[in-house]
């Protein structure tokens, strides 16, 4: 039986509840069952979009970590797109894989990583059309901005820190520490020690914090 570590991913923090994860990890497990394959570990990327280099998202840096230390060569994905939509870093994060030696299955594109020729053809034309349903829902939504804002004079971007639920104390945090005269990198790291979650769940940057007091986006 081979083992192999799962990759689930949904662009959307509104997609984190609702059932991408489930669907994708209940093919992935009928595809296992299938093929003589167990899945020792599952990595959920949580709402990070596919058009990310492998390096800006937490859970594939885990999942690489892993690859690399404890003997599983194989990762499972649901179909590629799930890797990445834009065609150059599905490409990328192929041959980082490949050069590794480690194997990637795509419950939806069989031979995903074979090496002939047509294979290749059939890949990058499968990355080619996901990456322009990405670009085409990308200038749907940005009509949608450009018409609410000619109707209202408005649109709203993305919230400022503090907007969201839970932010505030963390805000306020921030600038008390702020006004005992750390600076923007020791605040940082104080946060980081105490353990506080940024946004995006990445460890906290003095750049960060700058632009939270500065409201620079």
């Amino acid at each position: 039986m081979t083992k192999a570590h799962a990759y689930l991913r949904v662009s959307g923090k509104g997609q984190v509840e609702g059932d991408g994860f489930t669907r994708q990890l209940k093919a992935i497990r009928e595809y296992s069952a299938a093929h003589d394959i167990k899945i020792v570990t599952v990595f959920r990327e949580e709402g990070v979009s596919g058009t990310k280099e492998s390096a800006d998202r937490p859970a594939w840096s885990e999942l690489m970590t892993v690859l690399h230390s404890n003997g599983v060569r194989t990762v499972v994905i649901e179909k590629l797109d799930r890797l990445a939509r834009d065609l150059m870093v599905q490409e990328t994060i192929i041959a980082d894989l490949r050069k590794n030696g480690f194997e990637l299955v795509s419950v939806a594109e069989p031979d995903l990583m074979a090496n002939d020729p047509t294979r290749i053809l059939v890949r990058q034309m499968m990355g080619a059309v996901a990456q322009y349903e990405k670009s085409q829902i990308v200038l749907k939504l940005r009509g949608a901005r450009l018409r609410k804002k000619a109707k209202t004079g408005r649109c709203e971007g993305r919230k400022p820190y503090g907007a969201r639920e839970g932010e505030a104390a963390v805000l306020a945090r921030v600038k008390a520490l702020r006004s005992e005269g750390l600076g923007f990198d020791r605040i940082a790291a104080r946060l980081n020690e105490e353990q506080v979650p940024t946004r995006t769940g990445r460890p906290w940057h003095g750049v960060v914090i700058n632009r939270i007091l500065t409201g620079k986006r």
